[in-house]
């Protein structure tokens, strides 16, 4: 897209592949990123190199997309739209209250990247979307207040109705206490998955492109999800049974 701020080197399916065998994951949902807007071609060709059967995608359209495009966008595995707000791109705030119950009535998910002060200055209307919010990154819940951050406060306030997920992912994100750990953020993962494990889901961010200087160990973030989940129950409930219920893939075993 003309004028992306996120221009990260390639990454292949072969790559991710290579990925998947570090981790021990077989499944997996595609994001597309605010460097190619709304030319969703290259997810859509990704997940069929993949397999579709285990990958799905969450795209980027514009507002005034016609319907016959979402349901071929849907035929094709997309099950959201992500709203990469904290980014300049053709979706804004105010592109929520327009698509969301549209993509309601396909029980598809409206993803949002927002910074903090976006939460705190659009709590009511995150508050009246219908269907499904997925947030990612934490939330972007700043530190060091962490949990006793406005922001933590309206989120998990969305969690507590039931139709709100998270994203365990990026800590690096909104981490002042740094790699390996990210111990702050950390314990906002924590307090997420304590109070819904079954509305938590992960996500890698690999190849993490926000990350230009160096890049974080993918096996340690994995690691650090296990210690976040607190049980093997939960641990296994956010990245198995949980994907499965959001994003319409298969129960395991079959």
């Amino acid at each position: 897209m003309q004028g992306a701020t996120l221009l990260p080197e390639d990454a292949l399916p072969d790559d991710y592949r290579a990925l998947q065998r570090r981790t021990g994951t077989s499944r997996g949902v595609i994001i597309q990123p605010s460097t190619y807007g709304t030319d969703n071609r290259l997810q859509i060709a990704s997940r069929q190199a993949l397999g579709p059967d285990n990958f799905r995608v969450v795209a980027v359209v514009a507002e005034d997309t016609p319907d016959a495009e979402l349901r071929k966008l849907n035929e094709q595995g997309v099950r959201g739209v992500r709203f990469n707000l904290g980014f300049p791109g053709i979706l804004t705030v105010a592109s929520l209250k327009v698509l969301a119950p549209r993509l309601a009535d396909l029980g598809w998910t409206c993803q949002i990247n927002m910074r903090p002060k976006q939460i705190e200055d659009n709590a009511d209307l995150l508050g009246s979307l219908p269907g499904q919010l997925v947030f990612d990154h934490l939330a972007q819940v700043p530190q060091p207040a962490g949990v006793d951050s406005a922001p933590y406060k309206i989120i998990r306030g969305l969690l507590d109705r039931g139709k709100t997920w998270m994203k365990l992912s990026g800590a690096y994100v909104s981490s002042k206490s740094g790699p390996p750990n990210y111990t702050d953020a950390g314990a906002v993962a924590a307090a997420y998955v304590k109070a819904a494990p079954e509305r938590m889901v992960w996500g890698s961010d690999w190849p993490h492109p926000s990350e230009k200087e160096q890049k974080p160990d993918d096996a340690r973030l994995f690691d650090l999800l296990a210690e976040w989940a607190g049980s093997d129950a939960a641990f296994k409930r956010i990245l198995v049974d949980n994907p499965a219920t959001l994003y319409g893939f298969a129960p395991v075993g079959k």
